[in-house]
């Protein structure tokens, strides 16, 4: 199986959000994801909280990477259906990797704040998330898959999310998560 990979660098700067927006709008054409599809909304949206959660809190130069399922693999255009899971039915990945120590953790975000949601979206919109440490830092990921209820419509349907509030402190972490059986999982 094929994967189609992209990545680019992204600077501690709050700016450098809006430029991972443009460049990964730019790059989901090729990869035959069209950008009017709920789903590039979905992956503009993942990538968008991934970037600033990285340029906000740790301060550190990232590596934001996108992967898609080679066109012909099953997950370019005209691929629909809930088919199988994984790389060839269409997940699309993304990844962004820091140099910070620092474990991502959600915020109790307030009715009223403005910010600290970051993780409940993440949590709503994609398929499959999660982190690991690496090297002197961490990777924090999201899967979508294609064909799925994704998109801007699909946070709805995620009956275990809510965004204004807390769980309870003795609810378990849903950090890494996932939805599926790990073995669907790209790695």
């Amino acid at each position: 199986m094929q994967v189609l990979q992209m990545q680019m660098e992204v600077r501690p700067d709050p700016a450098e959000v809006s430029r991972a927006r443009r460049w990964a709008r730019s790059r989901l054409a090729g990869s035959g994801i069209g950008v009017d599809e709920p789903l590039a909304e979905t992956l503009i949206l993942l990538i968008s909280e991934l970037v600033t959660n990285a340029v906000v809190h740790t301060g550190c130069p990232a590596v934001l990477r996108m992967l898609f399922p080679a066109q012909g693999e099953g997950g370019g255009p005209g691929a629909g259906g809930r088919g199988g899971r994984g790389p060839g039915s269409g997940t699309v990945r993304v990844e962004v990797a820091d140099s910070s120590d620092r474990a991502p953790r959600r915020r109790c975000a307030g009715e009223d704040a403005t910010n600290g949601r970051g993780l409940e979206l993440v949590d709503g919109l994609a398929d499959r998330w999660g982190w690991h440490p690496e090297g002197a830092g961490k990777r924090i990921w999201c899967e979508v898959d294609r064909g799925t209820s994704g998109g801007l419509g699909a946070y709805g349907a995620h009956e275990d999310v809510a965004l204004t509030g807390c769980t309870s402190p003795h609810a378990p972490s849903k950090i890494g998560r996932s939805r599926q059986s790990p073995d669907q999982v790209l790695t």
